[in-house]
């Protein structure tokens, strides 16, 4: 008699994460709260700043100067990447691991790569989604032009990656910082809310004090903001900037580096159990 032992094949880690991403995304849709803030936060933001600050025709720098709708909208469309990638993560893994799902999860068979791949998709998909939401208020609510160049839009397009991978990357590297499930929100959002004030998201950068400046152009924040503001603002507008110019290759490259610092900081920090789990 022979013994046929048949082996079960799980699928890739690939196809793993694309199945985990559309978990994501409906696990996130579900939580109405969530949902509302992330994708109406950026556009009610717009809204007040542009309603506000743009009374009388008032625009920003000099004559003829730029709409502040229009001045305002990359730092909103670098915000949302924000709450979608870093907070939104943060957050959310610290309550997956303080109420033992991560700990059940780990004890799959379910590859972590897959996981931590659905956690990329899942941001990617939701950050989309709110950048399609807020491109489309600015230009049909407030009359903000478009790019209408394939290299603006390129530059749009690497400036989101690459701001959305190192979002994503922080948050799951952050996510274990907070000490519970419950402290999350606590922790994070006050850091977030302090890289606004710094980065030129609510203010025009130039006009912050120059220590300001230096302690905001630590994080990626300020290089998404400056990244989106060349896509979305006229040429001459980069003479405005701290350097005088959009420093693409620096955004490029300190975007790139807060990535692989948060990779290989998540690998060696994250948990997948609460702490007092041993």
């Amino acid at each position: 008699m022979s013994v046929v032992d048949t082996e079960v094949r799980l699928p890739g880690a690939l196809r793993l994460g694309l199945g985990r991403t559309v978990y994501e995304v409906r696990t996130f849709f579900r939580e109405r709260d969530a949902v509302v803030f992330i994708f109406a936060y950026p556009v009610i933001m717009l809204a007040i700043f542009a309603t506000v600050f743009g009374q009388d025709g008032a625009t920003v720098g000099p004559p003829p100067g730029i709409p502040f709708a229009q001045y305002f909208l990359p730092g909103m469309l670098a915000t949302g990447i924000m709450l979608s990638s870093f907070q939104n993560l943060a957050i959310s893994i610290a309550v997956e691991r303080d109420d033992g799902g991560l700990k059940r999860l780990h004890g799959t068979p379910l590859p972590p790569a897959a996981y931590f791949l659905g956690k990329l998709g899942g941001v990617l998909v939701t950050s989309i989604v709110q950048t399609a939401l807020l491109l489309a208020a600015a230009a049909l609510v407030f009359g903000v032009d478009l790019p209408t160049t394939a290299t603006a839009w390129a530059t749009f397009a690497w400036v989101f990656l690459l701001g959305t991978a190192a979002g994503t990357l922080c948050g799951v590297a952050f996510s274990s910082v907070p000490r519970t499930g419950r402290s999350a929100t606590a922790v994070v959002t006050p850091v977030v809310l302090v890289l606004q004030f710094i980065s030129g998201v609510f203010f025009v950068f130039n006009d912050l004090p120059s220590w300001m400046q230096q302690v905001a152009s630590v994080f990626p924040l300020k290089w998404m903001a400056q990244g989106m503001r060349s896509v979305f603002l006229p040429a001459d507008a980069q003479s405005w900037e701290v350097s005088g110019s959009w420093q693409h290759g620096a955004t490029a490259a300190i975007l790139l580096a807060w990535a692989v610092a948060a990779l290989l900081v998540g690998v060696r920090t994250f948990r997948w159990q609460r702490r007092d789990d041993g």
